[in-house]
């Protein structure tokens, strides 16, 4: 039998495999129903919303290569670089707690500013 956390990273692998790969209705299988999600966008709290938030964003996505990954017990935390046309180098970071082989928490930081078009951007 896994350990813990060997069961926490495979989903959260899949799930993060499946959305930066557009699917986003998969990615969506590995959240239980009453996720609670955090995010830079203080509106997004319910699998609703992510599924919303996450969709708004793939049609942007050109690569999403991963930085580094930590595992403790059903936590996994996963940096990332979510790549668009605006920019290669902003850093995601994700924090996941996977109960019951379904993620439950997902808590998301990255530089919005990150995303603005320079010419676009506050001065």
């Amino acid at each position: 039998m896994p350990a813990v956390n060997d069961d926490a990273l495979s989903t959260v692998e899949a799930y993060h495999q499946a959305w930066t790969s557009g699917d986003v209705d998969k990615a969506l299988t590995y959240l239980s129903d009453d996720v609670r999600c955090f995010a830079p966008d203080e509106n997004v709290t319910t699998k609703a919303e992510w599924r919303e938030y996450l969709a708004s964003f793939v049609p942007m996505l050109t690569a999403a290569p991963e930085h580094s990954r930590m595992t403790a017990g059903p936590r996994v935390a996963l940096w990332y670089f979510p790549q668009t046309a605006e920019t290669t180098t902003t850093l995601a970071s994700e924090l996941f707690t996977v109960q019951a082989g379904q993620i439950v928490e997902i808590r998301l930081a990255f530089d919005r500013l990150g995303y603005i078009p320079r010419d676009r951007q506050p001065a």
